[in-house]
């Protein structure tokens, strides 16, 4: 018998007849699971510095406006694709403020609009960022660098626990930006500033 085969039935013979001993911990269903991912994002999100908005799907609308209400918000762009009920309310509110990006807008003409509405492709829970693909309802890159606010709906499905998860969801040939918290720079002695290298202001809401 080898030392590890010794070892291995001295500690079965130490254990035998012993209690079998309760879990503490309830196993999380799948639902709790994708809950405290839900929560977890949001708090991430949060922390840098954004604004965050966890709601129904019947709710979304609704926020939508107020959340264009409260940036006074005269031109905003909406990115073909975006989901018709988000889109509609954006267009309910700003009517032909609501504008598009085809022909694509030029630098100057998005540096003139109050922000851009977009969906996304992956959230990641654990580090509250954002990651955007150019797919339907995103729109191109600069759609989300240029403007000065951003205001991004998530789908709760669309959030998964980390960067694993999410490099395994995402295609890397795809031009991919990943977003989080406003754009900020530290390199002028150490002092925060944002908005130098995209969006001054971000508002997301996580649609359940």
């Amino acid at each position: 018998m080898s030392s590890r085969d010794l070892i291995l039935s001295r500690v079965r013979a130490a254990v035998a007849g012993a209690p079998d001993v309760p879990h503490t911990r309830p196993r999380a269903t799948p639902a709790a699971a994708g809950e405290r991912t839900v929560e977890l994002f949001a708090e991430r999100i949060a922390d840098y510095r954004a604004a965050v908005h966890v709601v129904e799907p019947a709710e979304a609308a609704g926020v939508i406006t107020a959340a264009l209400t409260r940036r006074a918000a005269g031109r905003v762009v909406v990115p073909g694709g975006l989901p018709e009920e988000w889109a509609h309310a954006v267009r309910a509110h700003l009517g032909d403020g609501a504008v598009g990006d085809d022909p694509p807008l030029s630098a100057a003409e998005l540096d003139a609009v109050c922000g851009v509405v977009t969906g996304c492709a992956v959230g990641i829970a654990e580090t509250g960022t954002i990651v955007l693909d150019t797919g339907p309802g995103q729109g191109r890159r600069a759609l989300t660098l240029v403007p000065d606010y951003h205001l991004c709906l998530v789908r709760a499905g669309q959030i998964v626990p980390g960067v694993p998860e999410a490099v395994a969801a995402l295609d890397p040939a795809r031009p991919l930006t990943w977003i989080s918290g406003p754009s900020a720079t530290s390199d002028i002695e150490l002092d925060r500033v944002e908005g130098v290298h995209g969006p001054r202001t971000l508002e997301v809401v996580v649609v359940r």
